[in-house]
């Protein structure tokens, strides 16, 4: 589902995040170079891993500005499963899996 031997980093707005079980999803908005904006939804780990790698339910809120690294989906539609982003508060955080 997901090109691993792939990384895309972007620049992004969240809109939303959804920290529940079986994985945290993470809706974000990326502007599409024609003045508009794509919406992307990213996979992350597991909520009890992310949160044993420092993540919290209010680490991401939606507004917040974020770069972030996914590996692609294969199919080229807009989305992806994280790698790694920088919160707000300069962190880097990456999706809970052990690295």
């Amino acid at each position: 589902m997901f090109d691993l031997g792939k990384n895309v980093t972007v620049d992004a707005v969240v809109k939303e995040v959804q920290f529940t079980n079986p994985h945290v999803w993470l809706q974000i908005l990326v502007a599409d170079g024609k003045g508009g904006q794509t919406e992307w939804n990213i996979e992350a780990g597991a909520r009890g891993m992310m949160i044993r790698n420092g993540w919290k339910p209010t680490t991401l809120k939606p507004g917040d500005k974020v770069t972030l690294t996914m590996h692609p989906l294969k199919d080229g539609s807009s989305g992806g499963s994280l790698v790694n982003v920088k919160v707000p508060d300069g962190r880097t955080l990456g999706p809970g899996a052990a690295n």
